[in-house]
């Protein structure tokens, strides 16, 4: 007894200390000390993402190279193209030129063939010549000139293009090296490398002259396969290349040359994988990254690709962001000067306060203006503080971001670790019910870490993976149908209006708990206040974050099909009966609504688009396509949610479904047969997914298949008592805040907008997931508890109150939306 006793005080006490609140706080210390570690690295060695990429980087996998801390965009010719013709529109020329030996010209080749409209034809060319090629669509001209050693020749290459006056004589970017032509000649004696040395340091004041006009890069020297090398070649050894690799650095670490040493680890990284034919040029992979990463470095400032931030400088604050960035600041130093106040205030000055307004009516539940004006604050100070964070990890390039990198097991291991957790918290639920909340927060939380996973992951290339998830996603959105149905069906209420006698009297309804006018508003309030927050501080349009307006909308829809006469409910259905064929009406009115926006672009566009509502539909710029993409993807899953909750209720009101009690729903032999039934849905959909042979196919068939899976996992999940009657509460934690997870990924687990992957611990990806993971999920909790705060003040039980507060969202919203455009006015 005594050792149980003692087992049993020691786990209350560990589990003390094992909360929400403590991970919160472990939390913002690790958020502190990573702002602390990135600020010293950026003291000590600088923020500059070109020299990052320029200098270091990683295999993640056999063919994709990861430079270190900044994403790297992969360039299409049309990509390299469209930069080109960008920069000649703005003013700009295109000018680059190589100077070297034979590795420097395979550079010049690769170049070439990405930009040029053909491939281009070196089998004529002469050895030891220059080459130029010319693009004047684009307004491009490359050269490459051969200099194979660092001496007078090189140094009067410079020095030409130093003097000449000519527009666009200066080359923009200059890709050079040497040392394989100096050890071969000299065959590796040290003079030589003295002469290198000495010459070198004389040309490197060229590069200081140009620095302002032309960009030098100085390309150290790849390693070589020495046995494959022929007899003439022989002195060219890794050491002779090291020595002067090590000389390069010494020589030119101080100047304005850029030292490109990246090179030199992609080839080292597949020198085994992609042997060298003659042991000294560089195959077609190592080329391909090469001439990427130089794409990268010359273009991206001007794209702008999402996937692309190295050498790209971060976007600057709008007035807009400005604006909100001093509002939560206001919010903080109050919170902060309430906070000490309150320190220094008696304990038992609260109680006196307490003691008085009981006197004067007030209940002890009731909270005083001043308890109510200090949570309102701090809770806007918090978000403001999680909001400082969203922004310093995806508008700055304070933290660093890397490129996503999908492999099946990259895939395959956090889900079965995700599903293993899930299963082992496995517990009982007293509720019996279909669907029942516990049921429901479980879907919704493992679907919500699958998302996760398969977004972090970049699955969206595999198709089979990217149409399972649509399912999961299409699931939100019936469970929106069917929860929200099966509430207006219950309770029977759908606004105030018609019991308002006098404003007195609206006011007592309004209070009712049950009121569904102020849920209507509560539920879009609690979905939209983050991201409305995000819309101002990331400076993105409301559409960017797709699912809040797709849910919204849904809901919006679902409550005028109940709330528009005859309103059919449980009550009522049970009074007369005919009322189910009114509800089959709407659903008949509601499906050929839905078909006309989907087979009338233009009256869907004149719909979305008619003003100010645009403004919640289009992108950044001003297209509505992506809203027609997502609402056209799943535009019967609300309708598929609330035709089975509406079966069914009508179910179980004639009792063909027992869902009472912890049994099965229907007869064994049904009950089993369903559950076959079920299985061979799942598993034909899953063989649709995989026979499907492009996204645009398996997109246009999506929305009439989806209820396919959906009933199916519901039925192999309910029909079962065993089944219904069990839940994980693992999954269910996680699903209660699922829509903050959903919306908090793009800035603070991810980053570039979805595009990357946000390093907190760069070259230890496996713990930097663990580590963001953590503090992406913790501030998603925090942002739910605070939300669900504001909410009770925002939508208060008091009219007034509540007419305030909206007269006064207004007048902040408008003018800021005004003069920044956001109304398309």
């Amino acid at each position: 007894m005594a050792d149980y006793s003692n087992t049993s005080s020691a786990t209350k006490e560990i589990t003390q200390y094992l909360n929400v609140n403590n991970a919160k706080l472990l939390a913002l210390g690790l958020v502190l000390a990573f702002v602390m570690y990135h600020g010293i690295l950026h003291y000590k060695y600088g923020n500059d993402s070109c020299k990052w990429l320029m200098s270091e980087g990683r295999f993640p996998g056999s063919d994709s190279w990861q430079p270190y801390g900044c994403m790297m965009h992969k360039y299409s010719k049309a990509d390299a193209r469209t930069c080109m013709h960008y920069v000649s529109y703005w003013g700009g020329h295109n000018h680059i030129a190589f100077i070297g030996d034979s590795r420097i010209r395979q550079l010049y080749h690769e170049l070439v063939n990405l930009v040029s409209e053909g491939q281009e034809d070196s089998s004529q060319e002469k050895a030891h010549h220059d080459l130029h090629f010319k693009d004047n669509k684009i307004n491009i001209k490359i050269d490459f000139l051969w200099h194979p050693m660092v001496n007078a020749s090189m140094y009067d290459v410079y020095y030409k293009w130093l003097k000449s006056d000519q527009p666009g004589a200066r080359p923009n970017v200059v890709i050079t090296g040497s040392a394989s032509w100096a050890i071969k000649i000299f065959n590796g004696s040290a003079s030589a490398l003295k002469n290198f040395q000495s010459n070198l340091t004389f040309t490197r004041e060229m590069y200081q002259k140009l620095k302002d006009s032309t960009r030098v890069v100085w390309m150290l020297q790849d390693p070589v396969d020495e046995e494959k090398l022929s007899e003439d070649r022989k002195m060219i050894t890794n050491e002779q290349i090291d020595k002067y690799n090590k000389m390069a650095i010494t020589v030119l670490s101080s100047s304005a040359a850029t030292i490109w040493s990246s090179s030199r680890l992609v080839a080292q990284g597949l020198k085994k994988e992609e042997p060298t034919s003659d042991g000294l040029h560089l195959q077609k992979k190592s080329l391909e990254i090469d001439i990427q990463m130089l794409m990268n470095m010359y273009c991206n400032n001007e794209m702008n690709y999402n996937d692309g931030t190295c050498c790209n400088t971060p976007e600057r604050a709008t007035t807009l962001q400005i604006i909100t960035a001093v509002a939560f600041l206001v919010c903080m130093c109050i919170s902060v000067g309430l906070i000490l106040y309150r320190r220094r205030v008696p304990r038992n000055g609260n109680k006196a306060r307490t003691e008085n307004g009981s006197r004067n009516g007030q209940t002890a539940q009731q909270k005083d203006y001043n308890e109510s004006f200090y949570e309102i604050i701090t809770s806007l100070a918090k978000l403001g503080l999680i909001m400082s964070y969203f922004y310093l990890c995806d508008r700055t390039s304070f933290f660093m971001k890397e490129n996503k990198y999908y492999t099946t097991l990259n895939f395959c291991l956090p889900f079965a670790y995700v599903m293993i957790l899930g299963f082992f918290f496995t517990e009982n639920t007293d509720k019996v019910n279909m669907l029942h909340r516990d049921q429901t927060d479980e879907w919704k939380g493992w679907m919500q870490l699958v998302i996760l996973i398969y977004h972090l992951t970049g699955a969206s290339k595999v198709l089979p993976l990217y149409m399972h998830i649509r399912v999961l996603v299409s699931s939100y959105l019936f469970l929106t149908g069917f929860g929200h149905f099966c509430y207006y069906w219950d309770k029977g209420e759908f606004g105030f209006i018609r019991y308002c006698v006098g404003w007195r009297q609206c006011q007592i309804v309004w209070r009712y708990r049950n009121n569904q006018m102020r849920r209507v508003f509560e539920v879009l309030f609690r979905m939209n206040i983050l991201v409305v927050t995000l819309c101002f501080v990331m400076n993105r349009p409301y559409q960017f974050y797709y699912f809040v307006p797709l849910v919204s909308f849904w809901f919006l829809v679902i409550y005028l099909v109940m709330a528009i006469p005859p309103h059919v409910t449980a009550q009522s259905s049970e009074a007369n009966p005919m009322l189910y064929l009114y509800m089959i009406l709407k659903f008949v009115a509601l499906i050929v609504v839905i078909s006309l926006f989907y087979l009338s672009e233009v009256f869907f566009e004149k719909v979305f688009l008619t003003r100010p509502l645009k403004a919640l539909f289009v992108t950044s710029d001003d297209s509505i396509h992506e809203w027609r993409f997502r609402w056209q993807l799943d535009r019967f899953s609300p309708v598929y949610g609330m035709l089975f909750a509406f079966g069914y209720k009508v179910l179980v009101r004639y009792k063909i479904i027992k869902d009472d009690g912890p049994g099965n729903l229907f007869s064994n032999t049904i009950s089993w047969t369903l559950c076959a039934l079920s299985l061979i849905g799942i598993g034909s959909y899953a063989v649709f997914s995989v026979l499907c042979s492009s996204k645009v196919q398996c997109n246009d068939v999506h929305s009439y298949l989806v209820f396919l899976p959906i009933i199916s996992f519901i039925l192999l999940r309910n029909v079962l008592g065993c089944l219904r009657t069990r839940y994980s509460s693992f999954f269910a934690w996680f699903g209660k805040i699922s829509l903050e997870l959903f919306i908090s990924q793009y800035h603070i687990w991810m980053a570039a907008d979805t595009h990357g992957v946000l390093v907190l611990i760069p070259s230890y990806p496996v713990l930097n997931v663990v580590i963001t993971s953590f503090i992406f999920i913790v501030i998603s909790h925090e942002i739910n508890s605070i939300s669900n705060t504001l909410c009770s003040y925002a939508v208060h039980q008091d009219i007034k109150i509540l007419l305030r507060n909206i007269i006064v969202f207004i007048a902040v919203l408008l003018p800021l939306c005004y003069f920044n455009g956001l109304l398309g006015l």
